[in-house]
């Protein structure tokens, strides 16, 4: 049928030409993007070599993720490649934000062991907007710090804090966000964060209290690291002497009282997590050398 034109292709010979299966050739050309030049005396489709390049073109475009429609829109010039190429960036950068939240999701799940219903809390504080993350920590910080007698400046510092997630987390960040959300969300643990800063948090004209120092002095926790170190038991004559170094004459059962309340406040975790949802860099976790520290207190304060 093809002989009254033989520089024309049948739909089988342009399959062959093409490594194209047929029937994927005639959804083209029924849908426009792969339009037969004319029509064998019996109505078979013919093709030519142009047919061959804009096959090409469309699978292409096809692998590349675009749609069939919008492959007929470039192809009938009603749209440049650049644009469509354009908005199609934006989306793939999307659905890859989106796979990176699941992916984070499911690497919590699978660590942890979830319920069905964990894993349905879990989803949806990962995929909360930008507006809907900032009212879960702005709740937080006026119930933990709206009842504390601040200094002005202090206080517009704490206006200002923030615990944001980019637009495009890694899946650390994500996975950090869900813990995070879920900690900061607990009634006990805002009422256990609240004491501690009431300990830890000087009243306008006032020094810092004794206790204070433990938890921003970074040679306090190296000092413990360096007697465990050593072998330094917490309840031995060289832990007291590691207490004389840190604290001086301060008032130990403050010190005390600041240490306990912020280890049961879980303050290194939220510390830590607070810097991996930043994607910043973040001195270990101390809480195993403050647990070693309030042990020494204790047995200074017995004895």
């Amino acid at each position: 049928m093809d002989d009254e034109r033989p520089t024309l292709l049948t739909i089988g010979r342009l399959a062959h030409r093409t490594g194209l299966p047929v029937r994927t050739l005639r959804f083209w050309s029924d849908e426009g993007a792969v339009p037969p030049v004319a029509r064998s005396a019996s109505g078979y489709r013919l093709y030519d070599a142009g047919s061959v390049a804009r096959v090409e073109l469309v699978r292409t475009l096809r692998e590349l993720g675009l749609g069939l429609d919008e492959v007929c829109r470039v192809l009938g010039g009603r749209a440049t490649v650049s644009e469509v190429a354009d908005a199609h960036v934006a989306a793939l950068d999307a659905q890859i934000r989106s796979l990176r939240v699941s992916r984070a999701v499911l690497s919590t799940v699978s660590r942890r062991g979830s319920t069905a219903e964990e894993t349905a809390l879990m989803n949806r504080l990962a995929r909360l907007s930008a507006a809907e993350r900032d009212q879960i920590v702005d709740e937080f910080k006026e119930e933990v710090f709206g009842s504390l007698d601040l200094d002005p400046h202090l206080r517009d510092r704490i206006r200002t804090y923030s615990v944001e997630l980019p637009d495009d987390p890694a899946p650390e960040q994500v996975d950090a966000w869900i813990e995070l959300a879920e900690l900061v969300r607990e009634p006990a643990f805002r009422t256990r964060f609240r004491t501690w800063l009431e300990l830890n948090t000087p009243a306008p004209g006032n020094s810092r209290p004794p206790g204070a120092s433990i938890w921003w002095a970074k040679h306090v926790v190296q000092s413990v690291v360096e007697a465990r170190g050593r072998g330094v038991a917490p309840e031995g004559r060289a832990a007291a002497e590691v207490l004389s170094e840190l604290f001086g004459d301060a008032d130990r059962a403050a010190v005390l009282r600041s240490l306990e309340a912020g280890i049961e406040a879980q303050a290194e975790r939220y510390r830590t997590l607070v810097a991996r949802v930043r994607g910043q860099h973040a001195s270990p976790d101390a809480t195993r050398e403050l647990e070693w520290l309030a042990r020494a207190l204790r047995t200074v304060d017995r004895g």
